[in-house]
Parts: structure tokens; C-alpha cells; sequence
């Protein structure tokens, strides 16, 4: 008995051993799982501390809003060293193809831009504007009386009184002076502009026609009294805005009467420059065919006169017919028959409807 009781003393020691074994192993699993938490935890505060700084990267780069792609290129790197351990977000990407990327410093403090919202609306800041591919971006301002919503009276565009109430004026220069703009002496008559502007509801658009030149070098367009107001309301100032050039067929408020093709004041069977009033667009280039001869010309733009295109004397002089044949930018021709002596007509209106077969 005393052996069997000596027997059992040293199992129970054994199992003892045993057991303390186990708490030791499970002592340092729980010793492992707080670690392991905290650096979850910790990675956690890596991941959130790199959004705040790529974040903030954002912001600065937003605030700056270079005006040139080389900038903008700049700024797109920074954001990227700023948050080299954070994957790339939705939010990261969305941003830098964000429209306004390359707008020069606002005051606008825009917070979302990418759909055209925007605070202090009307006091962006005044810089150059940039040219696009069809068109271009920085300021919109307005003339005239948002009120009144006068009809155009012509402007540089030497198109006189008309109806047309949807109308602006185009910038002459990128950088001051330089009259690399798209007004190009010009060229840019008759055209038609689809605008949109950053409003506190959004981006806001109006389509229309240019029949004048833009007043101050900071101006992208600027905007006659309907269409200020359409955009506006009557919070009006300089707004941060985008445009495009497009067709004026199928544009209600652009149009003041039917296409004509009209004869300054002057004229006579020595001298006449002409241009067309109400085009479809912007007029390329003027042609002449000789109907009952085989002559053939080209008209010049006149050099200072802004959107008129002389006509050789040796045409005036006859009353032979001819073809007139305008193009426009967008491509869709509009072709005139009429003597030649018409077109020697102080002030004649030839409309494109009394003058085709």
C-alpha cells in the first residue's frame, strides 16, 4: 500500500509538470495576440496617418491649380510621393482628371468640382485663360444689363443692330498682347460658343453666338445680358467657366434673321468688302465661280476691318453671275448666286433664301 500511495504521488507530480507546460504555451499565445493587435492597431495609424498626408497633398495641390499640363503633371508626382505606402483610391484617381485641374488659384474654394459646385461663385480670380483643343477655360464675365437682356447691337463684329439675344464676346490674347486667341482678327465672328459655369447649383450652360471682341485681358468670355442671366441670376461677377465651339443650326437665340451676305456702307463698283450676317459658324473662306466666265477667286479677310472679306473690282464691275460659295468651320457649305454688280450695293442685304437657283 505505502508503494501503490508513493506510486500515485509521483503520477500527480508529473501531470503537474504537465499542466505548467500547457500555461506556459498559452501564457505566451496571449502574450502574442495583444501584440498582434497592436500592430493592427499601429498599421491601422500608418494607413490613416498616409490618407491624412495624401489628403492633404490633394488640397494643396487643388488650392494651387496650376493653369499649364506641365503643372499639372507636377502636382499629380507630388501627390503620388506624399502616399507612396497607400494604394492609389478612387478618390486620388477621380481627381486627377478632374476638369479644373489646371485652373489658376480661385477664391472660389470649390468643394466638389466635379459637378460645377462651388462657393463665392462670382469672385474667381482673374488670370489668362487657357486654350483646349476646341475651345477653352478661365473667366466668364458679362456686359451689358442682366436685367434689360438687350439684343446684341454687332459689336466688333460690325453686324449693327440685330435680334439676337444670346450672344458674347470672345478673348483676343492668351498672355497679354500676344493676340493668339481665338478672335484672330476676326475669324471668330459668327461662331457659336457652348459655355458652362461653376454656379452654387452647379454647372450651368447657355450656347451663344460671338459678335464681339473680349474688353480686358483677363477675359475668356464674356457674356451679353441673357445669357449672363440664365448662368448668373443676379449674382453676377467673374466666374470660373469652360467653353467649346459648335454649330449654331438648331440654336434657338442665336439667330437675328435669315443668312445674308452683307455690303458695308461705301460700296461701289470700284471698292466693296462684304461678310455674312446669321452663318451656321464661323466663316472659313469666302470663293467666287464665275457662272457665265471660268473666273475663280478667293477672297482675303481686309486686314483691320475685322469679319470682311474684299471683293475684286473687276467683279463689280459687271453684271455677270457668279457663285458665292461660303464654308464654315463646321464643314456645311451655303452657296449664293447672284450678278456681280449686286455686290457693289452700299449696304445691300443679299439673303441666302432670294438668292440660290
Amino acid at each position: 500500500m505505502r508503494n501503490l500511495a508513493l506510486v500515485f504521488c509521483f503520477g500527480a507530480l508529473v501531470g503537474a509538470g504537465i499542466v505548467a507546460c500547457g500555461d506556459d504555451s498559452s501564457s505566451t499565445n496571449a502574450t502574442d495576440t495583444p501584440s498582434s493587435e497592436s500592430s493592427l492597431t499601429s498599421s491601422s495609424s500608418v494607413d490613416n496617418s498616409a490618407g491624412a498626408k495624401s489628403s492633404s497633398s490633394e488640397k494643396t495641390s487643388s488650392d494651387s491649380k496650376p493653369s499649364s499640363s506641365d503643372a499639372k503633371s507636377s502636382s499629380s508626382e507630388k501627390v503620388a510621393t506624399s502616399s507612396e505606402t497607400v494604394p492609389e483610391s478612387s478618390a486620388t484617381s477621380s481627381s486627377a482628371v478632374s476638369s479644373s485641374d489646371s485652373v489658376p488659384a480661385s477664391s472660389s474654394n470649390e468643394e466638389d468640382e466635379g459637378d460645377g459646385k462651388c462657393t463665392n461663385c462670382d469672385s474667381f480670380t482673374a488670370a489668362d485663360p487657357v486654350l483646349t483643343e476646341n475651345g477653352g477655360k478661365g473667366s466668364v464675365t458679362t456686359y451689358g444689363s442682366i436685367t434689360a437682356k438687350e439684343t446684341s447691337l454687332g459689336g466688333a463684329c460690325n453686324y449693327g443692330q440685330t435680334n439676337i439675344q444670346y450672344y458674347a464676346a470672345i478673348h483676343v490674347n492668351v498672355s497679354p498682347g500676344d493676340e493668339k486667341g481665338p478672335w484672330n482678327g476676326g475669324a471668330a465672328c459668327g461662331g457659336c460658343v457652348r459655355v458652362k459655369a461653376k454656379t452654387p447649383d452647379g454647372w450651368k450652360r447657355v450656347t451663344v453666338r460671338i459678335t464681339d471682341r473680349c474688353p480686358d485681358a483677363d477675359c475668356g468670355v464674356d457674356l451679353g445680358g441673357a445669357p449672363a442671366s440664365d448662368i448668373m441670376g443676379i449674382q453676377v461677377g467673374r466666374y470660373y467657366g469652360e467653353w467649346e465651339f459648335v454649330s449654331c443650326e438648331g440654336v434657338e437665340g442665336v439667330w437675328g434673321d435669315s443668312t445674308s451676305i452683307w455690303v458695308k456702307e461705301g460700296a461701289s463698283e470700284f471698292w466693296s468688302i462684304i461678310h455674312v450676317r446669321n452663318p451656321k459658324d464661323m466663316v472659313k473662306s469666302i470663293t467666287i465661280y464665275g457662272v457665265d466666265t471660268r473666273d475663280f477667286y478667293e477672297l482675303e479677310m481686309v486686314v483691320g476691318t475685322e469679319n470682311f472679306w474684299a471683293v475684286p473690282p473687276e467683279i463689280l464691275q459687271t453684271d455677270n453671275r457668279y457663285r458665292i460659295v461660303v464654308k464654315y468651320r463646321s464643314g456645311t457649305d451655303d452657296e449664293w448666286k447672284i450678278k456681280g454688280s449686286e455686290l457693289a450695293e452700299p449696304e445691300a442685304n443679299l439673303y441666302l433664301y432670294e438668292h440660290r437657283d
